[in-house]
């Protein structure tokens, strides 16, 4: 999760050190007062509920609260509030900053793993806790009545901040982004106060929780409109040879798979595409909701055209879990409700790459030139997904950017730059954060007249607030936030 409206990674009430542990001071008092469930540094299990995903980035919470029901959480955003200590909301926990520990030591953790409602009612809406994963998501909603949504592939990540900061999926082009199957939030605010809001019903923070929740308030369920789960999915996959030897050779490669993506004779909503690099390999894999005869007659032959023949290859017809369980890097999709214990070392930036600017033949070549110069037999693993969200007939840019405060409803391309130890017992090696930065210099040096943005649930925390408001937020958008921020939370 990631916040750019105050000058700290996320707010739900005023942003501070505390002067006095719970323990000792009013904070402590107050919540004891109210018998909210709380966890201190004294707790046998603080360090593991304190643990970051990037274990690059370590904060010290002041006090953990793990509430059991919405008041917990209302009676401690109150006692934050009163002792001036920065509250964070916690739902999975995978924030590439840290921020679901605050963004700094010394804030309230408010961590939903008690809150693990899914449930289906008759209009096939599921009310999803705060607290859940997208593998226990999506494994629940097809048991109870065979649904499905768009989200990630990652079964560990939580619905809270990848749903409220876009939550992009294969199936997104043909579903829209996991944001855009809310219907309603059950949410505290800032001021202790709870609510239901949809579009009608409160639509000011319905609009800014779609987009920057964690500035609003903190979820205690969605409201999701499933679709029904496809019978068959098509997973298939293309390991491309020799891409790190030439960059123009490299560059020409992806300026066909590029006019590809954007062929409306051959592409439509029912393709979901990305690309994976990392000095070594290079492939091209996706999901199609179509037919396994329809992909060999249609999809494959045009995106492999003048392409090196493929050193593997693979296309199977799937079910919906089956594909899901496939995707998801040999994870299982059932996560643990508590414990969870999957962690990285990393640093990771992204691109947005807007429809109406494709990267160049000469961009294409400067950003394999630095991967091949750089990022070849490279000291440090790392890689680079590159995801279409655009191309003919995405539900993602179905959107005006006026339905929610996320704002990137024209995008062609989104790129992940990721850099990691490959050890997280090993210290963070410096070396990995300018190689990152430099893929992601390498597109926008190259392509000085294009404006750029990035996404915000691969959020960079070496940004300035000012540079995370522009990356993350179109200035429309940004304005709006902060209007109904001084009206629901005035003065934060």
């Amino acid at each position: 999760m990631a916040n750019r409206l105050t000058t700290t990674p996320s707010t739900t009430s005023k942003t501070s050190s505390p002067t006095s542990t719970p323990t000792a001071g009013t904070l402590g008092a107050c919540l004891a007062s109210k018998n909210v469930p709380i966890r201190l540094t004294s707790s046998p299990d603080f360090s593991q509920l304190a643990k970051p995903y990037n274990l690059r980035l370590s904060y010290t919470p002041a006090v953990i609260v793990l509430p059991e029901t919405t008041q917990h959480i209302s009676d401690a955003v109150t006692c934050a509030a009163k002792s001036n200590v920065k509250v964070q909301p916690r739902g999975g926990g995978h924030s590439y900053a840290a921020f679901g520990l605050g963004g700094q030591s010394g804030s309230m953790i408010i961590d939903l793993q008690n809150f693990q409602t899914v449930t289906l009612d008759s209009s096939n809406i599921a009310k999803v806790g705060g607290g859940v994963r997208l593998g226990n998501l999506a494994q629940a909603i097809y048991n109870q009545a065979q649904r499905a949504l768009p989200h990630g592939t990652c079964p560990g990540v939580g619905v809270g901040g990848h749903a409220t900061h876009g939550g992009y999926g294969y199936s997104s082009r043909a579903w829209g982004l996991a944001l855009d199957t809310i219907v309603g939030l059950d949410v505290v605010l800032a001021n202790g106060s709870y609510i239901y809001t949809t579009s009608t019903a409160y639509p000011d923070i319905y609009y800014a929780l779609r987009g920057a929740a964690d500035s609003f308030g903190i979820i205690t369920a969605f409201y999701l409109q499933t679709v029904p789960a496809p019978s068959t999915v098509i997973n298939w996959s293309f390991s491309i040879p020799n891409m790190f030897s030439s960059a123009a050779t490299s560059a020409a490669a992806l300026m066909h798979i590029q006019a590809f993506a954007q062929n409306a004779s051959v592409v439509d909503r029912k393709l979901g595409m990305g690309m994976y690099m990392d000095g070594y390999g290079f492939s091209i894999s996706g999901t199609y909701f179509g037919s396994l005869a329809d992909f060999n007659a249609k999809i494959k032959p045009e995106l492999l055209r003048t392409l090196p023949p493929p050193t593997a290859s693979t296309a199977t017809s799937m079910t919906w879990l089956q594909s899901l369980t496939a995707l998801a890097n040999g994870q299982p999709l059932q996560q643990p409700t508590t414990g969870y214990d999957q962690h990285d070392s990393f640093f990771a930036k992204s691109l947005v790459v807007p429809s109406s600017s494709p990267l160049t033949l000469a961009t294409w070549t400067a950003y394999f030139d630095h991967m091949i110069r750089n990022g070849v037999n490279a000291a440090n693993p790392w890689f680079s997904i590159i995801n279409l969200y655009g191309g003919p007939d995405s539900q993602i840019n179905a959107k005006p950017v006026s339905f929610s405060a996320y704002s990137d409803r024209s995008a062609l391309w989104v790129i992940q730059h990721y850099g990691f130890t490959g050890n997280t017992a090993a210290p963070f090696p410096a070396a990995i954060i300018p190689f990152v930065q430099g893929l992601s210099n390498s597109i926008t040096n190259a392509q000085p007249g294009t404006v750029f943005s990035g996404y915000s649930n691969y959020v960079d925390p070496t940004l300035t607030p000012q540079q995370a408001h522009a990356a993350y937020y179109d200035a429309a958008t940004y304005s709006r936030l902060v209007g109904i921020k001084e009206r629901v939370d005035p003065g934060k």
